[in-house]
């Protein structure tokens, strides 16, 4: 098993301390933030402008990186000889337990992973009826938001595990029929959701302008300000965001 891995996605990150194996992290992401104390390992840069010589220069003998990372930097490592493993970020909830098993099994804590999947799958059982197939006419209409102003809308689609955050929680994405990111503000003002969903720290800005703050959400103080770090990426956390949801809507 690798005793010198850099991480090049916070998921990746988030689950090798869920395994306790953060000993052997040598390297991460200026985005790899969580849990906090993983920001006193080294940094090699952004996702998007990945330091190559950076993480050369942590000598490495594992690499894990999410979806977000580019052909350029896998087509070095290979160039390089440093072994490199992708760990996709899946459309479905579930998949999260599959990550954590991958991730386990690559840095020799299958057992912890296991066991980390067994108590996920205890805490959302006690959370919610796992049918969330049913809505209801009385279900809230719940509109995550991802970016909104000038430069577009941009939300949740019905192929993302935040749709099915959404659904565990007990609402009804309103961009479920959607694919994709995009999301007209046409759509948004006609469909008026009962809860919008935005990052804590955008929350202010987008309750004070226009024209979100006409929506009825907005009117009646129905907007969730969360951390993003639960909803945004494929954690353990997710679980967390399931919870408070449900809280906050009932």
């Amino acid at each position: 098993h690798p005793q010198r891995v850099v991480s090049l996605s916070p998921a990746v990150t988030e689950i090798i301390y869920a395994l306790g194996a953060q000993d052997i992290l040598v390297g991460r992401t200026d985005f790899c933030t969580y849990p906090p104390e993983a920001a006193q390992i080294p940094s090699i840069g952004g996702i998007s402008n990945l330091n190559i010589e950076s993480i050369l220069s942590l000598t490495p003998d594992l690499v894990i990186s999410g979806s977000m990372v580019g052909k350029k930097v896998t087509d070095q490592m290979d160039k390089m000889g440093t072994p490199m493993v992708c760990v996709i970020e899946k459309p479905k909830y579930e998949a999260l337990y599959e990550n954590i098993m991958a991730i386990g099994h690559l840095v020799g804590k299958e057992h912890e992973a296991d066991s980390l999947n067994a108590l996920m799958h205890e805490r959302v059982n006690a959370l919610i009826n796992l049918d969330t197939n049913t809505l209801t006419h009385s279900t809230p209409k719940v509109y995550y938001v991802v970016g909104f102003g000038a430069g577009g809308n941009f939300t949740a689609g019905g192929n993302t595990f935040i749709n099915d955050i959404i659904r565990m929680a007990g609402g009804r994405n309103i961009a479920e029929d959607v694919e994709g990111w995009s999301y007209s503000l046409e759509a948004l003002v006609k469909e008026d959701p009962d809860y919008i969903i935005v990052r804590r720290e955008d929350s202010a800005a987008f309750c004070g302008m226009k024209p979100y703050n006409t929506l009825t959400a907005v009117k009646k103080g129905h907007v969730i300000g969360i951390e993003s770090g639960t909803m945004d990426l494929q954690v353990p956390r997710n679980i967390d965001a399931i919870l408070y949801l449900r809280q906050r809507m009932n």
